[in-house]
């Protein structure tokens, strides 16, 4: 039986003659066909929300994406190397260039009429700081299920905003201050350079993009290769968190093992880290950036701040360490570190 999608939900097809008055039970509300057949009695179909479900987590080849800011220089370079990459980039949206074409793709003034006209569910955001939280409600008031924002500098009162807007809505955000998303070989979402993926069955979890770009490039020379890599972004206040991408990597069956890349600053390593002891059906290999780091001096991300003792590199690594993680010192090691829990 195939997947089919209705209403944002996926289920599983049955054959016309034995479709009913089914009642569909997901973990927020029941919802209920229209089919009436005597054949089935009290047959019940578990479905999870859109959100909770993993279909080659978060994106794949059939994601239909949208660019917001889509005519400016970022969002045009990095439109182009997405479309290369055989993302299926239905089009985009600049205010005012509503109707145009850009890149052989059609613009549209707004996310809705993008939505509306291109069935997109998926969007990506390069907007100034100023425009950025803006875009992102938006888009969740648009029906985009994943949200993907590159944008970096967006004020922490704006974010707040978003985090309240969008918390009843049926969207993930990834961002922002993000390289984005990418499951290799079918969809890029961001601006990870596609030519380092290579399809396999690691999945990767990284607050920094460029140390996704090593840890990439580490598990793809061990031979193993990524299923899908998720920059979460280094802002203090991001749509999802390490723990929630962990499970979303966790939950996929194509993910034999997961790295979890962290930095200096906040609590979301050990959360993820006390997570993992408790629910992890996989190895993970951990890193932990800012070993050297001063207390009181931010390190790149916004976020990357020595506030107290447990937000140090050594108090993360012990954590992780204490919650079965297998923590390597260099980035260098993390493929290597990968292969050898992999071969047990």
């Amino acid at each position: 039986m195939r997947r089919e999608k209705q209403s944002g939900y996926y289920f599983s097809e049955l054959p016309d003659n034995l479709k009913t008055g089914l009642t569909i039970l997901t973990n927020d509300q029941p919802l209920t066909t229209k089919y009436k057949n005597p054949l089935l009695f009290n047959a019940i179909i578990l479905v999870l929300p859109y959100k909770n479900l993993v279909m080659s987590v978060l994106v794949n080849k059939d994601s239909k994406v949208i660019v917001q800011g889509f005519t400016g220089n970022e969002g045009t370079y990095h439109a182009t190397q997405m479309i290369e990459y055989g993302t299926q980039v239905v089009g985009g949206v600049t205010p005012g260039k509503g109707g145009q074409k850009h890149l052989d793709r059609p613009v549209f003034n707004t996310v809705k009429d993008a939505v509306d006209q291109t069935g997109a569910d998926v969007s990506i955001i390069f907007v100034p700081p100023a425009f950025a939280a803006d875009a992102i409600m938006e888009a969740a008031e648009a029906g985009i299920k994943v949200i993907v924002c590159i944008t970096e500098g967006i004020p922490t009162k704006d974010m707040i905003q978003v985090k309240e807007y969008i918390s009843d809505k049926d969207c993930r955000l990834i961002g922002p201050n993000c390289p984005g998303i990418i499951t290799a070989d079918e969809a890029k979402i961001g601006i990870m350079p596609g030519f380092i993926f290579k399809k396999g069955n690691i999945g990767v979890v990284s607050k920094s993009g460029t140390l996704t770009y090593e840890a990439v490039d580490q598990v793809v020379k061990a031979g193993l290769g990524i299923t899908t890599a998720i920059g979460i972004g280094g802002d203090p206040i991001i749509g999802t968190p390490t723990k929630e991408a962990v499970e979303l990597l966790m939950n996929d069956p194509e993910t034999h093992g997961i790295i979890m890349i962290g930095e200096i600053g906040g609590g979301m390593e050990a959360e993820a880290a006390r997570w993992i002891k408790e629910h992890g059906t996989k190895p993970v290999v951990g890193f932990i950036a800012g070993q050297t780091a001063p207390p009181g001096r931010r390190m790149g991300h916004a976020g990357a701040i020595v506030g107290g003792a447990d937000d140090t590199a050594a108090a993360k690594m012990k954590i992780m360490r204490e919650c079965g993680i297998t923590v390597v010192e260099s980035p260098a090691e993390i493929g290597a570190a990968m292969a050898k829990l992999l071969a047990k």
